[in-house]
């Protein structure tokens, strides 16, 4: 088994650590951190990056990113564009993209159309 070796954790973040420890071990806990050690914390992650500082330092990664000022983007699902409807003739095929990118192409051999519709809200409702 291979593992992965763990880069060494800075010495700056080492020391933070220290004394996120030693605060944490007077205090009970979810008590609220200092804003020093706070801005320790920013300061760190302006250098080394937000998730090797949270991490070690078992601090919230959101709220850490948030008083590092970065703004947070939820994505929205986008609505399709247009749909495009083809007459079936002999070959008939069904392409269907999510918003995620997924795809599902459906084609069959046939006079009669199938229940595509049906098809698709059954693939829309197992995509979530």
């Amino acid at each position: 088994m291979n593992r992965k070796s763990t880069p060494a954790i800075p010495e700056a973040i080492l020391q933070l650590q220290r004394q996120l420890d030693q605060f944490r071990s007077t205090q009970p806990r979810r008590t609220k951190l200092p804003e020093s050690l706070w801005q320790a914390a920013v300061e760190l992650a302006r250098q080394y990056g937000v998730y090797p500082v949270a991490h070690p330092l078992r601090l919230d990664y959101m709220g850490l990113k948030k008083r590092l000022g970065v703004p947070i983007v939820r994505r929205k699902a986008t609505k399709p564009a247009f749909v495009e409807l083809i007459a079936p003739q002999e070959d008939c095929v069904v392409e269907f993209e999510s918003p995620r990118g997924n795809k599902m192409r459906v084609q069959w051999k046939a006079s009669t159309p199938h229940d595509w519709a049906t098809l698709l809200r059954a693939w829309r409702e197992a995509e979530g």
